[in-house]
């Protein structure tokens, strides 16, 4: 009989599929049932935890062509190799324990499995939302980010030509943030527009790209950094106003907490910009940073990518 497998058709949130899918690669042996659990939250992937009988647990990942908003937004699958080729190099780049490390990458089935954060963890966004604000992981957010900009930029001849592709960037923020934002806001627009076009000349280290709250666990008091997708090699400025932008955004959310969450910005500033002091490019990145903070806090109310917890 003929192998009818279909590896595109593939969806890892249906259990059964996901079973036998493993079973057939060899990644589990072919008599072994892990626990499969769908992780939810997910906009631009299928994301399920797989639970082994030795204990040992992945997290696979599945890009979806078309994310899950309330407006069209389309991006390639072939972004999770992106993510994957992240995970390879930020393994070498980041502080130890920081990145989870990578079991196996499918380019037909546009997947990838990781080493899954042990529990019990937490999601540092659900944290903050709930007014958990921990100076020390404000620190670990600052030095984390200024490490890989750092380390990165260090290593630029060999990193540079491998993270050169800005596709996924393009299409995945400068368009769904900016660029949708100036048509929704026109008195914007020029600035926006402007931004663009700066951020695509500014090529100057390796760009995280959804460095986020979101996109944090905290397990044993340490921050462990997910979600690599968008990686390239370009702007720090947006790293900083995008990940700025959460903090701030947080403190608009919990008035109560306003002040708190205001210093905690300044600290994570602070503490990048002492990360950094000594690269070449950092005589006026405070600037264009405040320029990408003032473009994301725009774009998280009137962007294609909405923060759920602002409300008009």
């Amino acid at each position: 009989m003929a192998d009818l497998f279909d590896p595109a058709a593939l969806d890892i949130e249906n259990p059964a599929d996901l079973l036998a899918y493993l079973r057939r690669m060899g990644h589990i042996a072919a008599d072994e049932t892990p626990r499969l659990r769908t992780l939810a939250g997910g906009v631009s992937n299928r994301t399920v935890w797989v639970t082994r009988p030795s204990g040992e647990a992945w997290v696979l990942k599945q890009a979806l062509s078309k994310l899950r908003v309330p407006v069209d937004w389309f991006s390639s699958p072939l972004r999770v190799h992106r993510e994957a080729l992240g995970l390879r190099y930020l393994a070498e780049l980041a502080p130890p324990g920081t990145i989870p490390p990578l079991v196996f990458e499918d380019h037909p089935a546009h997947l990838i499995a990781m080493q899954a954060v042990p529990e019990p963890h937490a999601n540092w966004k659900t944290l903050l939302l709930a007014g958990q604000l921990d100076s020390e992981h404000v620190r670990q957010f600052g030095a984390l980010l200024a490490t890989i900009h750092a380390r990165a930029y260090a290593r630029r001849a060999e990193l540079e030509p491998l993270f050169a592709d800005r596709s996924f960037f393009e299409s995945l923020r400068l368009e769904p943030y900016y660029g949708y934002t100036a048509a929704q806001v026109p008195a914007a627009a020029p600035f926006l527009h402007a931004l663009i076009e700066q951020t695509r000349r500014r090529t100057l280290t390796l760009v995280h790209g959804d460095y986020s709250p979101k996109n944090i666990l905290v397990y044993g008091g340490r921050l462990i950094l997910l979600d690599h997708e968008v990686i390239h090699w370009g702007d720090p400025a947006f790293d900083l106003g995008f990940s700025l932008t959460h903090l701030l955004s947080k403190a608009h959310h919990r008035p109560g907490q306003r002040a708190e969450f205001a210093a905690a910005a300044r600290l994570y500033w602070q503490i990048y910009a002492g990360g950094v002091a000594a690269l070449p490019w950092t005589a006026d990145l405070e600037g264009h940073a405040m320029r990408h903070t003032l473009a994301c806090l725009l774009a998280r109310v009137a962007g294609r990518s909405p923060l759920e917890y602002l409300t008009p």
